[in-house]
């Protein structure tokens, strides 16, 4: 089913279109000023979308469970992307972030499986708690050296990433950030981090070797559980704490 909104409206309420499964495409005029929460959530037969220029907030959840939408133009009048926005979006493949947005927040493409590339800005200072997680086609990010904060499990799942540069400007990797990096080989953390947490590079099962630097005074339980292939890790005397 395809659906045309009138240039007459100017919202579109949240749930409004919530699982309608069989809406294959929709017409948003450029009179649309607010698509509420989840507006769009669960439209499984949805297969592209365009969001008219006069939006600036993509509000929480509002293409959640669009599993047929394969690729989204994001205007450069947004401002802000919420939290589970593209979460389940299994076709989507490429997106582009614009410069006028911040922080990529919690699970934002959560579970977007088919995406294999992403182009983060210089713009963004931190990427939320679950925000790739389980991306798992995703082979390679470019951490801009704007980000201070990787949140945790924002990379959980990734099992494609070979190779990941974190800047020096990072100063927080949450917990459990790379876990199940299965292919990751290699990676080196930068002097600004103080700690690594619980879970960090968990079930890494390729990672030999890993740069801990000096900095660091703190390792959490299973930071490095299940990581099979090390062949040598080297812990600093500066480390005074570290977990089971």
């Amino acid at each position: 089913q395809e659906m045309i909104i009138p240039s007459s409206i100017t919202f579109i309420d949240c749930f409004l279109f919530y699982r309608c499964k069989s809406l294959t495409r929709i017409h948003i005029p450029s009179s649309i000023t607010n698509i509420g929460c989840y507006a769009f959530d669960g439209c499984s037969s949805l297969k592209e979308i365009s969001i008219p220029p006069l939006i600036t907030i993509i509000e929480e959840g509002v293409f959640r469970g669009c599993s047929s939408l394969t690729n989204i133009l994001i205007p450069s009048a947004i401002k802000k992307i919420n939290g589970s926005a593209f979460s389940g979006c299994l076709s989507l493949k490429q997106m582009t972030i614009p410069s006028s947005i911040s922080k990529i927040e919690r699970s934002t493409f959560y579970k977007c499986s088919s995406l294999t590339q992403i182009t983060i800005p210089s713009s963004i200072t931190a990427i939320g708690i679950f925000a790739f997680n389980e991306c798992k086609l995703l082979t390679e990010l470019i951490i801009p050296s704007s980000v201070t904060s990787i949140e945790p499990y924002a990379f959980k799942g990734c099992s494609l990433f070979t190779q990941i540069l974190i800047p020096s400007t990072v100063t927080s990797i949450g917990s459990g950030a790379f876990y199940g990096c299965t292919s990751l080989k290699q990676i080196t953390i930068p002097p600004s981090v103080n700690k690594i947490g619980d879970f960090t590079f968990m079930e890494c099962s390729s990672l030999e070797q890993i740069e801990i630097p000096s900095s660091i005074t703190s390792i959490g339980k299973n930071a490095f559980s299940k990581c099979t292939q090390f062949t040598h890790i080297s812990i600093p005397s500066s480390v005074t704490s570290i977990g089971n």
